[in-house]
């Protein structure tokens, strides 16, 4: 099966669950750190935001190793869409376009509205999918199997209403 975006053929699942089982791995054994995406958003946040919940100690403590880490998936997800051709600037938004044919504002506010409810389930979970789905189901964290169901049954929930009631 080819990828939706690009025809191209996609890593192997266990090429791509090792790799992500390696990461894991090193970083816990090396640096004694959980992997997980969101608390590095909090970095750059922290950056730029200069409120208190982004200044707290244990945020600061790990920006050495997790800004770094945050730089390089970005990188290597661009560098990957782009040497693999699947890369291109668009306002293009599929059934988004075809349903609701809005423009550039509305697109942007959809996106936005979803980065928000995304980052406020995120910091009610205490963490992201990766860092969950991964990193604590793998050290049988209660918590984040309950967690990783959520943040599954919500999506599947999300995209039947979508598709059904919006897009049908």
């Amino acid at each position: 099966m080819t990828l939706i975006l690009n025809d191209l053929l996609p890593m192997h699942w266990a090429a791509a669950g090792t790799s992500i089982a390696a990461v894991t791995l090193l970083l816990m054994f090396v640096t004694n750190r959980r992997l997980g995406f969101s608390s590095g958003l909090e970095d750059i946040c922290g950056l730029v935001l200069r409120q208190p919940y982004f200044s707290r100690g244990s945020l600061r403590a790990a920006r050495g190793w997790r800004l770094p880490l945050v730089a390089g998936l970005m990188i290597g997800g661009f560098a990957s869409a782009v040497l693999g051709g699947g890369w291109r600037p668009t306002w293009e938004l599929g059934r988004f376009d075809a349903t609701i044919g809005a423009g550039h504002a509305a697109k942007l506010a959809w996106m936005f509205g979803g980065g928000l409810l995304i980052g406020f389930g995120t910091r009610l979970a205490n963490g992201c999918t990766s860092g969950h789905g991964i990193f604590g189901i793998s050290n049988f964290e209660r918590s984040s199997l309950l967690a990783t169901l959520t943040f599954l049954g919500g999506g599947i929930v999300t995209t039947h209403v979508i598709y059904r009631l919006i897009f049908s």
